[in-house]
C-alpha cells in the first residue's frame, strides 16, 4: 500500500490572477514583521492562523480549494508522523541514523506542491517531505539509513534526486542539470535544497555564480533552520542569506518557512520564473530544527529550552489547523480519520523495515571494475575469509 496525498498539483499561474477567498477574513500585509527580533519576512498566515494578504504572491495561492488547504495539512501531519516512526526505530537499533524534519513540514510540503511532474529536485538527507510530494514511498527513504542499500528509488521514476549526504555538492549537480534543461529547451525547472549551513560551502557560491551566468532555470531553496548543527546563523553570515543572490545577480526571498501557504506560493513564482527562462532565484524559508540535527546529535548542549519552546509557538501544522477550523473548512471527523490514516503509516513503516533484507556483503566487490580486477580478487578472498572466521568462532 502506498499513500498518497490529496493535495493536487497546480497548473501556471500569474502574478497578476486575482486573489480568490477561502472564507476567512484577511488583513493586509506585504510582509511580516515577526514578534521580537524576527526578520521580515514573507507570510500568508500567522502562528494564528490568521489569513494575511500579500499583494506580491496572493496571486500564486488565489485559487487555493478548501480541499487543497486539507490536502497540505494532511501531507505535513503524515510526513511527521512518519519522521517520528523513523526516529523511534533509529533508537530501537532498526536504523544506523536518521535525520529528522521536524519543524520543517511547511517549508518541505509547500515548496514540493509548487513543482511541476517534469520538474526536477535535488534534496540533501533531510527532504522526506519533498520526496511524500514527489511521490516516493517513504519507506524507500529508510534502506540507506538502514545500511541495506545506497538509495532505494529509481530517481527518474519521480523526477527526485538521491540523498546527498556531501554538504552543499547538490547545488552544483541541479545547476548542471539545469543548464542541459535550457540547452534542451524543456519547459521545465529544477530545484535544489540545502541548508543554512550548506550555504557556507564553496559548491553552493559556485552553483550560484555558474545559475546566474548561464541563466539556468533552478531555484535554489535554502531551509534556515537556525543551526548548522551547533553553529547558529551568527556564526555563518553578516547578512541575511536570501540577499547573498544579489551579489550574484538574481533576485533572492526570505519566506516564513512555518507558514505553508507562503512557501507554496514563493516557490510558485520562483519556479514559473525559472520556466519562462528569467533564471534562477534564491529562497530563503526561515524555520526551525525542533530536534537535534540527527540522531546522533545532542542539542542541548548548544541551544536552550527556551527557544525552541518560543518556535513551538510557531509550528506549522497547529498554524494551519488554526486557520481550517476558523474557516470551518475540516471538522472532528476529518481530523480523526486523519490520526487513524496516521498509525497505519506509522505501523506499515515499521513492518516494512524490520521486513528489510541484509544485502549481499559481496556485492560490493562486484561494482569496481567492469571486467574484474586482481587485487580486487585478493580483497574479495581476504574479506571471506575474515567472515568465515566468525563461524569458526562459533563453532568453537
Amino acid at each position: 500500500m502506498t499513500v498518497e496525498s490529496t493535495a493536487a498539483r497546480k497548473p501556471r499561474r500569474s502574478a497578476g490572477s486575482k486573489a480568490g477567498t477561502t472564507g476567512t477574513k484577511r488583513t493586509t500585509r506585504t510582509t511580516k514583521k515577526a514578534q521580537g527580533t524576527d526578520p521580515e519576512l514573507v507570510q500568508l498566515l500567522t502562528p494564528e492562523g490568521e489569513r494575511v494578504e500579500n499583494a506580491e504572491y496572493d496571486g500564486y495561492v488565489a485559487d487555493i480549494t478548501a480541499d487543497e488547504l486539507r490536502g497540505l495539512y494532511r501531507d505535513m501531519v503524515l510526513t511527521r508522523r512518519f519522521d517520528a516512526e523513523a526516529t523511534s526505530l533509529q533508537r530501537q537499533g532498526e536504523l544506523g541514523l536518521w535525520a529528522s524534519l521536524l519543524g520543517q513540514e511547511a517549508a518541505q510540503i509547500g515548496s514540493g506542491r509548487a513543482t511541476r511532474e517534469d520538474d526536477y529536485v535535488f534534496p540533501t538527507y533531510r527532504e522526506h517531505g519533498v520526496a511524500w510530494c514527489r511521490g516516493v514511498d517513504p519507506t524507500n527513504l529508510l534502506g540507506m539509513f538502514r545500511g541495506v542499500n545506497n538509495g532505494g528509488w529509481d530517481p527518474n521514476g519521480n523526477n527526485f534526486h538521491l540523498y546527498t549526504i556531501v554538504i552543499g555538492s547538490q547545488a552544483l549537480h541541479a545547476t548542471g542539470y539545469a543548464m542541459g534543461v535550457a540547452k534542451d529547451g524543456a519547459d521545465s525547472a529544477v530545484i535544489a535544497y540545502f541548508g543554512d549551513g550548506a550555504s557556507s560551502q564553496g559548491d553552493v557560491s559556485e552553483a550560484f555564480n555558474f545559475a546566474a551566468v548561464y541563466n539556468a532555470p533552478v531555484v535554489f531553496f535554502c531551509q534556515n533552520n537556525q543551526w548548522a548543527i551547533s553553529e547558529s546563523n551568527e556564526k555563518q553570515t553578516r547578512v541575511p542569506l536570501y540577499q547573498r543572490a544579489q551579489g550574484f545577480g538574481f533576485p533572492g526571498v526570505r519566506v516564513d518557512g512555518n507558514d505553508v501557504l507562503a512557501s507554496l506560493a514563493v516557490t510558485r513564482w520562483a519556479l514559473e520564473r525559472a520556466r519562462r527562462g528569467e533564471g534562477p532565484a534564491l529562497i530563503e524559508a526561515y524555520t526551525y530544527r525542533m530536534g537535534a540535527h540527527t540522531t546522533s546529535d545532542d542539542p542541548s548542549r548548544y541551544r536552550h529550552d527556551d527557544e525552541r519552546a518560543a518556535w513551538e509557538a510557531k509550528d506549522p501544522i497547529l498554524r494551519l489547523r488554526r486557520h481550517l477550523e476558523a474557516a470551518n473548512h475540516a471538522d472532528e471527523g476529518f481530523f480523526g480519520e486523519l490520526e487513524a490514516e496516521s498509525e497505519a503509516l506509522g505501523k506499515r513503516v515499521r513492518e516494512v523495515v524490520r521486513a528489510m533484507p541484509d544485502p549481499d556483503r559481496f556485492a560490493i566487490f562486484e561494482n569496481v571494475y567492469a571486467d574484474g580486477h586482481a587485487l580486487v580478487d585478493e580483497e574479495r578472498a581476504q574479506f571471506a575469509a575474515y567472515q568465515a572466521s566468525f563461524a569458526d568462532a562459533e563453532g568453537v
